[in-house]
């Protein structure tokens, strides 16, 4: 496995709300996360940094005891995002300043030769595979509604005026519903995690092409390119890839 990663403040933001977890190789739990944090007095980086934590500490404390399925890793994680809500939700209700604080979050655990993800909000996960990259995640947005409606079109839904209005996030409410799917991670495969710092400054097949490039320093350079296109939001990447038969 191979694994880079990149996280900035960009342009326009006085704080960085963005955070992320990656698993080292020696570990056994093969886990990735990525939230995007919002609201409050330094409400944003609170959710975000303890949305990560709290789903890292339940999986890694029950995945041991659970079955490795389908159903037992996805039930898992689904699990771990209702934990990460309950303590972001609690926390915000401690502190008036904090009461609308609330996280995108993206975890995505690898096992067997597959990629297990958990999603809640406008970040995203794609994966690339020989020479095609597709959106696993549908973001949890007003503006991808209306697309999903027929109301306006992809390409009008790039610059809708209500483009980063959530109607989902993680710790907003008392409970929440992730998307959880299950994908293959075979040999070569590519998985890319990112915050919509990046995909709202970059097209998709610019970020493709910059990855197939040279994976190495592909993170540097979509960070960079996003700054150069704005940098209108905290910017975060994370680039996978599966480099070994089993893992």
């Amino acid at each position: 496995m191979r694994v880079f990663a990149k996280t900035d403040l960009g342009k326009a933001r006085d704080v960085n709300e963005d955070f992320y977890y990656i698993a080292n190789n020696e570990e056994e739990i093969k886990l990735y996360i990525l939230a995007d944090g919002m609201g409050g007095y330094n409400g944003g980086e609170i959710a975000s940094k303890l949305a990560t934590a709290s789903v890292k500490n339940y999986i890694e404390t029950n995945f041991p005891q659970i079955e490795k399925d389908k159903e037992g890793i996805l039930k898992l994680i689904g699990s771990s995002i209702e934990y990460a809500n309950m303590i972001v939700y609690d926390k915000a209700k401690e502190n008036a300043e904090l009461e609308n604080m609330g996280t995108t979050l993206e975890v995505c655990l690898i096992y067997n030769n597959k990629a297990f993800i958990g999603h809640v909000g406008d970040s995203r996960i794609y994966r690339m595979r020989q020479e095609f990259m597709r959106k696993l995640t549908t973001d949890h947005s007003y503006v991808e509604q209306l697309v999903k409606d027929g109301t306006i079109t992809k390409e009008e839904a790039e610059n809708h005026p209500k483009k980063n209005m959530l109607m989902k996030a993680l710790g907003c409410t008392p409970y929440v519903e992730p998307d959880l799917m299950v994908k293959g991670f075979l040999k070569g495969d590519i998985l890319l995690m990112c915050s919509d710092g990046l995909t709202n400054m970059i097209k998709e097949q610019e970020i493709y092409e910059c990855v197939k490039e040279n994976i190495e320093i592909s993170c540097d350079q979509l960070v960079q390119r996003a700054n150069e296109m704005g940098g209108y939001d905290n910017i975060t990447v994370l680039v996978i890839q599966n480099d070994e038969k089993y893992i």
